[in-house]
Order: C-alpha cells, then sequence, then structure tokens
C-alpha cells in the first residue's frame, strides 16, 4: 500500500515536471496570457485564452458589426441555412476587417446564432 502511494507521488511529480518543461518550451504560460487581460493578443494555440476573452465578453454588452439582421437566426443549426441566409452571413463577413474577424464570431456566439457550414472555412481563413 505504501508503495502505491509513493508511486502515486511520483507519478504527479513527475507529470507537472513535463508541465513545466512544456511551459518553458511553448513561452509564456496560457494562464498568464489569460490573466493579462490583453484578448486582441490572444494567439489561436491559446484555448484558455480565447474562453477568458469570451467570459470577459460576456460581461460586457454584445457588440453588433452592422449585422442586427441576423437575430432572426438565434437557435438555428448550422446546417440548416438555405445558400441565400449563408450568403447574408457571408457578406457580413466579407466586409470586415480581420482584426474584427474574431470579435463577431464572439458576437454570434453571445447572441446564440450559429454560424452556417457553408461559411466556416472561410473565417477560419480570416481568424488566422
Amino acid at each position: 500500500m505504501l508503495y502505491l502511494i509513493f508511486l502515486l507521488i511520483a507519478l504527479g511529480l513527475f507529470a507537472a515536471l513535463l508541465g513545466y518543461v512544456s511551459q518553458r518550451r511553448h513561452g509564456e504560460s496560457p494562464i498568464m496570457e489569460a490573466l493579462s487581460g490583453e484578448c486582441a493578443t490572444c494567439s489561436s494555440s491559446s484555448s484558455l485564452c480565447e474562453q477568458e476573452c469570451l467570459m470577459e465578453a460576456a460581461t460586457k454588452p454584445v457588440e453588433y458589426f452592422e449585422d442586427e439582421e441576423l437575430d432572426r437566426y438565434v437557435g438555428r443549426p448550422s446546417d440548416s441555412y438555405t445558400e441565400e441566409e449563408t450568403q447574408q452571413f457571408a457578406e457580413v463577413l466579407e466586409t470586415l476587417r480581420r482584426d474584427e474577424v474574431k470579435a463577431w464570431n464572439r458576437s454570434l456566439i453571445l447572441r446564440g446564432i450559429n454560424m452556417p457550414d457553408g461559411i466556416k472555412d472561410e473565417f477560419v481563413t480570416l481568424a488566422e
């Protein structure tokens, strides 16, 4: 029994060491990045930072991008849009600056609007 406890402690220490080495290798810790409050500097490799920014955005009023007409699609599944409806989303997406694309996606999420499957590839390309 004592052997098992020592083995678990050793495994925990080994896992902590691997985490530390990984953080040092990849730069600043995602936790520290998120705590900095700089959502504009979030990178795609930091999902924690994105989550923190989304939570921060949830406490602020929803930001609109001259897309109030999309509010009628609240709760609609992403695979149920017609070609014309998908084109409405594409028109908004094409008018955004690159630095606004992620904020627009957050706005859609907070408003309960699912982005149509037909423009997700274009969104991912612009959001990078």
